[in-house]
């Protein structure tokens, strides 16, 4: 049996994990990261996955990039080609009416006043008033450890805000959207999938939604207006971009290695075994994979019965169907038809009539393992935005973004159901943009089980554990075993390529490595208050 040795080893190559290993190795440690897949990434990779447009390049996990923090870009000297999407939303409908949203304010509150409503012009300026003031408080807690959220608030909030932060973070975003006045509740709908249900399996007035509407709210990149941005080249982009700067500061990052356990001695970490038999014995171990897949790496039974019961309490399946869709041509919007800038916006596809009672009806059906009749579909034409990725045909790579699907289609399985829901998927497109499945050239779709097959997440939830939980809620880096650490998207502040996770992880190993070992070479960077 092959043996390696390094002071630390981080299981998973995803984002957080490559911060981290940048991080531990800029303090002085040798650090391997061991990934099974053959790319780095993870989720947040750019992949050409349409037999029929090979050349096509399409983000098939993570679309956008909008919420590591601008702090966290600096301390790793990382640049990004971002490009900001302006509008950023669009709102069609089957009518006349629609909504860009974008820079222009003007046009912003002509079309909600003349589409909509005036009331909502002024719920939406007030709204965005008190979300940027959180934002701006908020920020100062992702690059460091969490406190609970009622500390947070009393360390960290404005005190006029302290009472809506704590509300928001434990109630619903239907409670939290009720206060502003929106009169239309196609607008409201807008902002509660695109930001309070996205990845969670939770609706208008679940606890927890508003939590998860925060953190879809933290976007503070420079330039980009509070808005999510596209990452030029895919978001494979970051990832390989901050690879590139972990091995520069001398981490060793080795693909199709997969770790098959981790070693323990007494209550002690001492390194993993890979799926070949090979050893890597390090007194550290950092796992960036789910905290699920952790406890099955270590055992179950080395874990104490409190940290498991913790660990069932945010055990979640996924409820998010990712249809990737290679396109001719853009499609031609009945209520737009003009090239406005609404191909590069996230579009909102919604429920007409009644959308609140539809959308709940949705949720129900499948919390009954049914596949929604109208679900919320968000969909991007990143090409629209990026050409880069175009193949020489010059075709678009579109996603369609779907909430609240089954784990597993109740009397079914999704290899016999994921054909037939990606063409209904295709027909609701139909209808607010007319013979758009004539343009499919091919699709890629990942229901749940595809995207825990995929991309190796537990149970296929693209957040690790919901976002509806927050803060100290969330899976702490430190575990119960001596020298073993996670920096999964289930840690704080949240799941959704932010990399908190793994700086923050990485200064709790070098704090306490610090402390005991009394290393003098570990160099921890000081996060200012």
């Amino acid at each position: 049996m092959a043996t390696e040795r390094a002071d630390v080893v981080v299981i998973g190559a995803g984002h957080n994990g490559l911060v981290a290993s940048l991080f531990l190795a800029r303090g002085g440690l040798s650090v391997k990261v061991v990934e099974a897949a053959g790319v780095v990434g993870g989720a947040v990779r750019t992949e050409y996955p349409f037999a029929k447009a090979p050349k096509l390049g399409a983000s098939t996990g993570a679309y956008l990039f909008g919420l590591m923090p601008p702090e966290l870009l600096e301390k790793m000297q990382l640049e990004l080609p971002l490009k900001r999407r302006d509008p950023h939303y669009f709102l069609p409908t089957t009518s006349e009416r629609s909504l860009l949203l974008g820079t222009d304010d003007a046009e912003t509150k002509r079309q909600l006043s003349t589409f909509f409503s005036a009331k909502d012009w002024d719920a939406h300026v007030a709204m965005e008033a008190e979300l940027e003031m959180l934002r701006d408080d908020v920020a100062k807690t992702w690059l460091r450890e969490p406190l609970s959220i009622e500390a947070t608030a009393n360390r960290w909030i404005r005190p006029a805000l302290r009472r809506a932060f704590v509300d928001l973070c434990r109630g619903s975003v239907g409670d939290y959207l009720a206060q502003w006045g929106f009169e239309s509740d196609l607008v409201k709908a807008m902002y509660a999938v695109t930001d309070g249900f996205t990845g969670v399996l939770g609706t208008w007035d679940t606890p927890g939604t508003g939590m998860n509407f925060l953190v879809h709210n933290m976007c503070r990149l420079r330039g980009s207006g509070g808005t999510w941005m596209v990452v030029e080249g895919g978001m494979g982009t970051v990832t390989a971009r901050i690879a590139d700067r972990a091995r520069e500061a001398g981490a060793a990052i080795e693909t199709g290695r997969a770790v098959t356990g981790i070693l323990v001695d007494g209550n002690a970490a001492k390194g993993v075994v890979l799926a070949d038999g090979t050893e890597i014995q390090a007194t550290t171990v950092l796992c960036n994979a789910d905290p699920f897949r952790m406890r099955t790496l270590v055992g179950a039974d080395r874990l104490p019965a409190e940290y498991n019961q913790r660990l069932d309490g945010w055990l979640r399946d996924g409820s998010s169907f990712k249809l990737n869709v290679a396109l001719r041509g853009l499609p031609r919007f009945s209520c737009l038809p003009v090239n406005r800038g609404q191909h590069g916006a996230t579009i909102h596809l919604l429920p007409e009539g009644d959308v609140i009672h539809a959308l709940k009806a949705g949720f129900q059906e499948a919390r009954e393992g049914k596949l929604p009749t109208c679900p919320a579909i968000e969909w991007y034409i990143h090409t629209a935005t990026d050409p880069t990725l175009k193949d020489a045909d010059g075709n678009h790579s579109s996603a369609l973004f779907v909430q609240w699907v089954p784990y597993q289609p109740a009397g079914s399985t999704w290899a016999a159901e994921e054909e037939r829901f990606s063409r209904h998927l295709l027909s609701i497109c139909d209808r607010f943009a007319p013979g758009t499945s004539d343009l499919v050239v091919d699709t890629f779709a990942l229901p749940p089980t595809k995207i825990e097959s995929h991309f190796g997440i537990t149970r296929g939830h693209i957040h690790h554990v919901d976002n509806m939980f927050g803060f100290a809620d969330r899976v702490p880096y430190a575990t119960p075993i001596a020298g073993l650490y996670s920096c999964s998207a289930g840690c704080h502040p949240a799941g959704a390529v932010i990399g908190a996770a793994g700086h923050n992880a990485a200064q709790r190993i070098l704090a306490d490595l610090e402390a005991r070992l009394g290393k003098t070479e570990i160099h921890r960077p000081v996060v200012p208050e």
